[in-house]
């Protein structure tokens, strides 16, 4: 399986892709391009038979910071077509186990992706991250349905409405991910654990995911495409246009008026 963008490497070895999100240097954010190319990554994977797992991995420092904000605002995803609603559909509809290692900040989708994978092994240096009212939108990936789900309300309004961080003990706590290690340790966990899962046969894999999953996916199907329209709709807003403007100008959004 070839690598579909230079930030995104692909290897595949005994029934296990890899996909590693390959851009330190801008803090693994992520560019419409990177979006598109995730999406048919895991399109390439769920079609591939000899393929039993995916594993994600950052990098030890870093996971993902989210969206690269100048291309983001370059390429605003006005459409429920936009690439990073089209990967956001291809991770949650993925029948094959996934395999998330999370090293440092997870930022926005850095962690609502991770509602959708199966087991996720974190770094004692994990951070995560839901800041979307901040940035005057709303949040995305059905992560408004699946936070409260897995972590109760009470927490899930502290992550969402505050926008305010969680380490990786509170992650553990709230059961959004499986198992906290140093951080030089984590991608060799998640490969290890994705071994496990490789040499079991598939069809169990794929009826006991189905069947922890089952009566969930319409659900999270209809309320990601519900965020999805309000979260276009809010980036042409006021507040949206103040955040991002901060942001860019580096300085604090004012959101007194609004």
């Amino acid at each position: 399986m070839k690598n579909l963008t230079p930030e995104l490497l692909l290897d595949t070895a005994a029934g296990v892709t890899t996909l590693t999100i390959h851009r330190v240097a801008k803090k693994n954010s992520f560019t419409t391009a990177m979006y598109a190319g995730m999406a048919e990554a895991i399109k390439q994977v769920q079609a591939d038979a000899a393929v039993r797992v995916l594993v994600i991995q950052g990098h030890e420092t870093i996971f993902s910071a989210g969206n690269d904000i100048a291309d983001f605002l370059q390429n605003p995803p006005t459409t429920l077509d936009a690439p990073v609603f089209r990967f956001m559909r291809a991770i949650s509809s993925f029948t094959k186990p996934i395999v998330a290692a999370v090293c440092g900040p997870a930022v926005g989708i850095g962690t609502t992706m991770l509602f959708h994978c199966d087991l996720v092994y974190a770094g004692d240096n994990a951070a995560f991250s839901m800041p979307f009212v901040n940035l005057g939108v709303c949040p995305e990936a059905a992560s408004s349905l699946l936070a409260p789900q897995r972590m109760g309300y009470g927490r899930a309004a502290e992550a969402l409405l505050l926008g305010e961080p969680f380490l990786a003990e509170a992650a553990l706590e709230m059961g959004l991910i499986s198992r906290i290690v140093p951080p030089t340790e984590v991608n060799a966990l998640a490969q290890r654990q994705a071994q496990k899962l490789a040499a079991k046969p598939l069809s169990s894999l794929l009826a006991t995911k189905h069947l922890m999953k089952q009566g969930q996916a319409d659900l999270v199907a209809k309320r990601m495409a519900e965020e999805g329209t309000l979260f276009g709709r809010m980036l042409a807003e006021p507040a949206a246009r103040e955040a991002f403007s901060a942001f860019m100008e580096k300085r604090k959004p004012d959101f007194a008026a609004l």
